[in-house]
Formats: C-alpha cells, sequence, structure tokens
C-alpha cells in the first residue's frame, strides 16, 4: 500500500474544519489551532488515521468480509461513480454503496429491509420477460419501471448483499449519523471521515478531515478503495496458493498410493509357487 504525505494532505485541503463555533468538543485532540474562526485540523492524526483505517479495511478484505460505503451528498456521489468504475472490473470485490439515502434499518432490521432487494429483483425480471409484458397493459408496466425505478436509487448498490457488511466507510459522519449509529448498534466497525463538527468517538476508525472540499474527499475515498483492493488481491493469491498446496498434497496422496500398490503388486510376484506333490 503507498504511502500517503502530509502535503499530499494539504494540498487537498484537508486541512479546513468548521467554523470555530460548529466544532464537537470530543473532536478537539484533532483540531491543530482556529484561523480567522476557523478549525485547523491536524495533518499529523490525519495521516494517521487514514493509515490505520486503510491497513485495518485491508485485513478485512483479505479474509472475503463485506465492505458497505455510505456517501449520500452530492461531491460524495461524484466519487463514488468514479471509483465503482474500478470495483466492478475486479470479480468477488464485496463492496457495496449507498449513494442516494440511507434508509432505516438497512442495518438493524436487515431482513426487513432484504425484502425490497428481491421486489427489486423481481421487478427487473418482469420488465425483461416480454411475455410477461405482453400480457399487461401500457399503463401496468409503466407503473412496473417507475416503481422499479424508485427502489433502484435507494438499493440499486446493495441488492446483491446477502447479510450484513463486516465493515462500513462512511463519507460525512456528521451527515450519516443515523447509519453510524445503526452501525454502533449492531457492532459492526466504521471507518469515517470526521470534520471538526462531528462526533469521532462513534467511529472505530476516524479519518479527521475536511468532508466537504472535493479534493479531500477524492483522496482519502481513493485511498481507502485502493486499500480495499489490495487486499482483495491478497484473497485471491492466498486463494489459489492453498488451491496449489491443495494439488500438490493430492498428487503426493496419489504417488504415496501408487507405490504401495506396485510394492503390493511385487510381493505377490515374488512369492514362489507351491508344487502340487504327486500321487
Amino acid at each position: 500500500m503507498k504511502t500517503i504525505s502530509l502535503e499530499e494532505l494539504l494540498e487537498a485541503g484537508c486541512h479546513f474544519g468548521h467554523q470555530v463555533q460548529r466544532a464537537n468538543p470530543k473532536a478537539r485532540e484533532f483540531i491543530f489551532e482556529a484561523r480567522d474562526g476557523i478549525h485547523i485540523i491536524d495533518l499529523e492524526k490525519t495521516k494517521e488515521g487514514l493509515e490505520d483505517a486503510a491497513n485495518f479495511l485491508k485485513e478485512v478484505a483479505r479474509k472475503n468480509g463485506k465492505l458497505l460505503v455510505v456517501g449520500t451528498k452530492r461531491q460524495a456521489q461524484e466519487i463514488l461513480r468514479d471509483e465503482r468504475k474500478k470495483i466492478d472490473e475486479v470479480d468477488g470485490h464485496n463492496m457495496y454503496f449507498v449513494t442516494k439515502r440511507w434508509i432505516g434499518g438497512t442495518l438493524s432490521n436487515f431482513q426487513e429491509v432484504a425484502k425490497n432487494f428481491k421486489k427489486l429483483k423481481d421487478l427487473k425480471e418482469k420488465l425483461q420477460d416480454k411475455h410477461a409484458r405482453a400480457t399487461y397493459t401500457k399503463k401496468e408496466v409503466s407503473k412496473w419501471d417507475k416503481e422499479r425505478a424508485k427502489l433502484e436509487s435507494f438499493y440499486g448498490g446493495i441488492g446483491d448483499m446477502t447479510d450484513a457488511p463486516a465493515a462500513i466507510f462512511i463519507i460525512d459522519t456528521h451527515n450519516e449519523h443515523v447509519a453510524a449509529g445503526e452501525a454502533l448498534k449492531m457492532r459492526v466497525p466504521t471507518v469515517g471521515i470526521t470534520d471538526t463538527n462531528s462526533d469521532p468517538m462513534i467511529i472505530s476508525y476516524p479519518i479527521p478531515a475536511n468532508d466537504d472540499a472535493v479534493g479531500s474527499l477524492r483522496l482519502i475515498t481513493s485511498y481507502i478503495i485502493d486499500a480495499w483492493l489490495e487486499g482483495n488481491k491478497l484473497k485471491g493469491e492466498e486463494a489459489k496458493k492453498a488451491e496449489a498446496a491443495k494439488q500438490k498434497e493430492e498428487k503426493k496422496a496419489a504417488e504415496k498410493e501408487k507405490k504401495t500398490e506396485e510394492k503390493s503388486v511385487e510381493k505377490l510376484a515374488e512369492k514362489p509357487k507351491v508344487k502340487k506333490e504327486s500321487k
């Protein structure tokens, strides 16, 4: 995993916090100073938090865990669209996205929310089936399509998720406080960008940084996604090694069995024949 420098964080504007009067007292340890009524974030803490978070998620990916990325603010949506292109090219990436709106109960009542996943899947299948569509009016089919579009906007990025994720990456934990609260309640580890108005205590791996500037969000999100992909790559390499080791053991066992059979045949061949006594 590449090393990120303080200069990169500075150039991306990660150090700009919110106005002093909007600060969360629990974020005090991440604040370097106040300048012109604006809090300046300690980039040493940003770097440390980002690298800790990346290492954690890299390990989760290596262990074949699932990651749910939550970013519904306008700046985050554009960035996540770009990042998803990288992710979609990787098989078994185990990453899911919420970019429209967090639906309450996604974690705390997953089985109930998952019913909408099935509903979305069924609607897609019905709309793709020409024979099924032909038995209904255009108005009914149009109604299906509108419902599909609505469900797609809410669940399109998580529709294939079969169970709760192993971790969540939250862009702007203050804005996504409902998601952060559900994760805390359900004991799902969280990684999150925590600006000076956020509560870093509810996040497992807080990354103190500007959560409004596009440069800051893009740098941090890209770093996190790359860490995940690196862990995913390690998972694949380890799986190949495990498979190669298994095949090697199977080959060794087969050769051993073959030698045992050959020795048995040799012993039978060496056994002297008993002559029959003449009468």
